[in-house]
């Protein structure tokens, strides 16, 4: 996911041992289009994708560890393929959606539904899929700062060969 979602935590007890988790909702029951330089409803939503849950890869670890640094969920990725094997979050383009973030306090996966935990929705964090993006700045900040963006950047010859050959097939 670009950017990644990134969390400070604080407020933990630091000997208790907690699972970091996030999952990603649907914001609402619409389809969008990107219409005049604007989104805008295009209908009602497509039947929703089976839900996941993505556990923080440093999970379980103690509340002091989670607390003493920023935690990012960089490794967790999206796809728009509904028979995905891969373990990613699938989610419809053209939907919004709202990124939840829950903090279990659990050792162990397995007691995941049975433990104290709290969730946190940051409305900031809300977005709409999309498989292309739907303005140039945004796809220049994604190649310049997304380390899975990498074959679109300069090949080493100060060239930038897919972007030029992508504007060119928009031109014409």
């Amino acid at each position: 996911m670009f950017p990644p979602y990134k969390v400070k935590t604080s407020g933990l007890d630091k000997r208790a041992k907690y699972i970091l988790l996030m999952d990603i909702v649907a914001a609402d029951d619409c389809r969008y289009k990107f219409h005049n330089s604007r989104w805008m409803i295009a209908g009602k939503a497509d039947p929703e994708m089976p839900k996941r849950m993505y556990i923080h890869p440093d999970s379980p670890a103690t509340g002091e560890q989670w607390m003493s640094k920023i935690v990012s969920f960089h490794k967790l990725k999206l796809t728009n393929n509904i028979s995905d094997k891969h373990g990613f979050t699938i989610l419809n383009s053209m939907h919004k959606y709202q990124p939840r973030f829950h903090i279990a306090r659990t050792d162990s996966i397995v007691d995941l539904g049975w433990c104290p935990f709290r969730t946190f929705i940051f409305k900031e964090t809300e977005f709409i899929a999309v498989t292309a993006y739907q303005n140039e700045k945004i796809t220049q900040l994604k190649i310049d700062h997304n380390p899975f963006a990498k074959g679109f950047r300069d090949n080493g010859q100060g060239k930038r060969e897919k972007k030029r050959i992508m504007l060119n097939d928009h031109h014409h």
